[in-house]
């Protein structure tokens, strides 16, 4: 049978021959219903119908993949225009199935791979990232500094740890700092704003945090100078930090500080300015439900537990507890930033500063 044959011809109606294809489809004629949707397809290309038809049809001829393809364009066009309301049944139909083969797929390819050594917990963490994003369970994002971008730096959500030798170091140093930390918390009116309203810079609503006490800071030192008067009273903080590679430009950074996020508080999706450095967090007050996403690795707190972010990938936090969370914040040079380069970055805003530029302060 060709695709004119059964009173099907040329200048056959597209109405006509999805009307067929359906009713192949329906009888399980797969082949007549993949020549009536291929007819349908020759008359209107982008036609939503003939695309499931054709779909349909060549997942009833055993070709899975195939049919998948059409009907991932089926839903592509459909969400870019509207679709006809009759066909929405016909759409969710699709993606469920869609969803289902993707599913299988990947359950297929991760049972595979498991036979061929592959163990997502001690194989390779960049390789494991690449299967996750070929299957769909994380989604790719990039470094967008709002400020300065290094080009040449590898695109990290979270810092493997095995770059970051002093960390366990820090988290050793915990229970003390701890302990640093609520005496400052016995005197809430040290805490203020983090996001606060600066004179010399334009008034905006920064996602309703500016000067909103639901996310709030004390600092140890800030843009690059030392509080003495907070640095002073956390001696272990500091005897901890004093190992660390902290990013040190002048008159910006480090900053270092301990930052509360108020129960039911959220700190909306952001990016930060500048793409040399991690910033690194220590949680030391961490009631479960207190949560962080970075790209598309959302991560939970846990008391002792560091962790050290690309904070120029999108990224934000929610606190789902009924208590506030603290973690201690302090910035790093990335570990793959030469000596030479630190210095020549440190060299760019130094000039800049001479030059009389307007540029923000780096934050954490």
């Amino acid at each position: 049978m060709t695709a004119f044959d059964g009173g099907m011809t040329a200048e056959t109606p597209t109405a006509a021959l999805l009307d067929r294809a359906s009713a192949a489809r329906a009888a399980g004629d797969f082949r007549t219903c993949l020549e009536a949707a291929d007819a349908a397809l020759r008359q209107d290309g982008r036609n939503l119908m003939a695309l499931i038809l054709k779909g349909d049809a060549l997942a009833g001829l055993g070709d899975a993949r195939a049919g998948a393809s059409f009907h991932g364009m089926a839903l592509n066009l459909a969400a870019r225009t509207p679709p006809p309301a009759a066909l929405i049944p016909e759409l969710r139909r699709v993606q469920q199935a869609q969803a289902d083969n993707a599913r299988r797929f990947e359950a297929e390819l991760r049972q595979g791979l498991a036979a061929r050594g592959f163990d997502p917990e001690t194989s390779s963490d960049r390789f494991a990232w690449s299967l996750d994003l070929m299957t769909g369970r994380r989604r790719l994002y990039h470094q967008q500094p709002k400020f300065y971008l290094f080009p040449g730096l590898s695109q990290v959500e979270f810092q493997s740890r095995a770059d970051l030798s002093w960390l366990a170091g820090v988290e050793a140093a915990a229970p003390a700092i701890r302990r640093e930390l609520e005496a400052l918390l016995a005197e809430p009116a040290l805490f203020a704003p983090y996001v606060e309203d600066r004179a010399n810079r334009p008034r905006t609503a920064q996602a309703g945090m500016l000067e909103n006490p639901d996310w709030s800071a004390v600092f140890l030192w800030k843009d690059g100078v030392e509080v003495p008067a907070i640095a002073a009273r956390c001696p272990e903080t500091m005897k901890a930090l004093a190992g660390v590679p902290l990013s040190r430009v002048p008159g910006r950074s480090p900053s270092i500080l301990f930052s509360r996020l108020a129960a039911g508080a959220r700190i909306p999706p952001h990016h930060g300015l500048i793409n040399t450095r991690l910033i690194c967090h220590l949680p030391l007050v961490a009631p479960p439900g207190s949560w962080f996403r970075v790209g598309s690795d959302v991560r939970q707190w846990e008391e002792g537990k560091a962790w050290a972010f690309d904070d120029t990938v999108e990224h934000e936090a929610w606190n789902d507890s009924g208590q506030d969370r603290t973690i201690l914040i302090f910035d790093v040079w990335k570990p793959e930033l030469t000596e030479e380069e630190r210095g020549l970055v440190r060299a760019l805003f130094d000039a800049i500063d001479a030059a009389g530029g307007a540029t923000p302060k780096l934050g954490t």
